[in-house]
């Protein structure tokens, strides 16, 4: 019994062994076996208790990454095709403004106000209705149609009132309505619904609106002016106002149906909102509120105001003295000066349809870069051909095409880049700085451009090119501080 203890030394001891002890070896492994199966009887029993189970058709969804959500579809369809009716309301009467103002008594300055001043009274609103809209969309959004219908609708009524002045007051009215412009950039960039590596693709289609909207409303208003339509209420003139007010009760309808808004903002924010800190951390909205911007960051948010104010400074300069310089020029009519307008934004158009895929892939301020490089190209080749004196369409509209695709590709990324370096309780506070910044662009833009001619057009194009180098100045200082996620 005492050698049956001790291990086999050889496997032939181990052989020999089991030949001669076959029944107690098989009633052991017998009883290990029985163990071991109740054993993991126990385990699977339990199993339930300890695991949970994961339903694959939903396991995506729980992984989702907050930094790549997006509102619904509808929402961001009613938000970006807005804005492209916006912008396309904007421009549609470029084309006949000058020839409708003169029917009724008024200059070729007074046309250039009705264009220019909406900008000015939406400025003026949004200092109102931010204040009220409790953080959501809907009700500004409402506001902004309400105004887009009864403008065009006034603007439309002042041939058949032979009244002058009602083309101001449409134009005024409508002017309210283009606080969308604003609603939109912030919707885009709201941490609460767009993730942190979306903001800039949503922002490069916003900009595709923008280039839809100079291409096709300065096509279509020249067009709608060319038909004609010899009648007191619907005429050349009229027609952009009337046919844009249709379109605009019928979108309205539309958002009613299909937009999805936001909760409301509460006053004391009483979750806790995650937030981006050099350690880490997460801040409370609180702490948020209380966040000091660095000396840098302040940097940082003057250049991107300034970017915002040039690029709308320029494309708003060219919009505003091609149909004067054209006319002088190369002897086109309003409504040429507006086809070719529109040709340039439509020729840009593939390239800024590009940037939303590569927005995914490329920082902003590479983009930024890119987009004003290719509008300095278009400004010094504009400068070397009147140096030359060497003016023509096919030179002339290369100068556009790099001016209209550099400056709307680096409008793209201002207010996005912003929004992903400074917290989120700050996104409507650079939506405002952005906006105002465009507005201030856009209505000092229109003013040079109309006095190019006057002042000079070597001079008209060297204050552009200066401001570009002052903002290109900004950017090499401030390149480091400028990084921000892709996307």
């Amino acid at each position: 019994m005492a050698s049956s203890s001790l291990l086999p030394s050889t496997v032939i001891d181990y052989a020999d062994r089991a030949r001669h002890e076959p029944a107690k070896s098989t009633k052991q492994s017998t009883s290990y076996i029985s163990k071991l199966s109740e054993i993991g009887g126990i385990v699977s029993s339990s199993r339930d208790a300890f695991v949970r189970r994961v339903d694959s058709s939903n396991e995506e969804e729980t992984v989702e990454n907050p930094e790549f959500k997006l509102p619904s579809w509808s929402s961001l369809f009613v938000i970006i095709g807005g804005n492209a009716l916006f912008q396309f309301s904007f421009f549609v009467i470029v084309s006949s403004a000058s020839l409708y103002a003169e029917l009724l008594g008024g200059s070729a300055t007074f046309s250039g106000l009705t264009i220019g001043i909406p900008t000015v009274f939406s400025g003026i609103g949004l200092i109102f209705v931010t204040r009220l809209d409790g953080g959501q969309y809907a009700q500004p959004l409402q506001i902004a149609y309400a105004s887009m219908f009864l403008g065009n609708i006034l603007y439309a009524l002042a041939y058949r009132a032979n009244f002058l002045y009602l083309i101001l007051i449409g134009r005024i009215v409508s002017g309210f309505g283009f606080i969308s412009f604003m609603y939109s950039k912030r919707y885009c960039s709201d941490p609460r619904i767009v993730g942190i590596r979306r903001r800039t693709t949503l922002a490069s289609w916003l900009v595709i609106g923008q280039a839809f909207g100079f291409s096709a409303g300065p096509f279509f208003g020249g067009l709608l002016y060319k038909i004609g339509f010899s009648n007191q209420v619907f005429n050349g003139v009229t027609s952009p106002g009337w046919i844009t007010a249709v379109v605009w009760i019928m979108f309205w309808s539309l958002c009613l149906v299909i937009f999805e808004d936001v909760p409301p903002r509460p006053r004391q924010q009483a979750i806790e909102l995650a937030a981006r800190t050099t350690g880490g951390q997460v801040q409370t909205a609180a702490t948020q509120e209380q966040y000091r911007v660095s000396f840098q960051q302040w940097g940082v948010i003057i250049c991107m105001c300034y970017y915002a104010m040039t690029c709308f400074f320029i494309l708003g300069s060219w919009e505003s003295n091609i149909p004067v310089f054209t006319a002088k020029a190369l002897g086109y009519s309003p409504y040429n000066a507006g086809n070719f307008i529109a040709l340039g934004g439509v020729s840009s158009f593939p390239f800024l349809l590009l940037n939303v895929w590569y927005a995914r892939r490329v920082q902003d301020r590479v983009i930024l870069a890119i987009g004003t490089s290719l509008g300095l190209c278009g400004l010094l080749i504009m400068l070397a051909i009147l140096h030359t004196n060497k003016v023509s369409f096919g030179t002339l509209f290369v100068c556009w095409f790099l001016v209209a695709l550099g400056f709307n590709l680096a409008s793209t990324c201002t207010l996005s880049l912003l929004s992903k370096q400074l917290p989120d309780t700050w996104n409507g506070r650079v939506s405002m700085a952005i906006q105002y910044s465009n507005y201030t662009g856009r209505v000092t833009g229109a003013i040079l451009g109309g006095a190019g001619v006057k002042i000079g057009m070597m001079n008209y194009v060297g204050v552009q090119i200066g401001i570009v180098g002052l903002g290109g100045l900004m950017y090499v200082t401030l390149w480091r501080q400028l990084k921000a996620k892709t996307g």
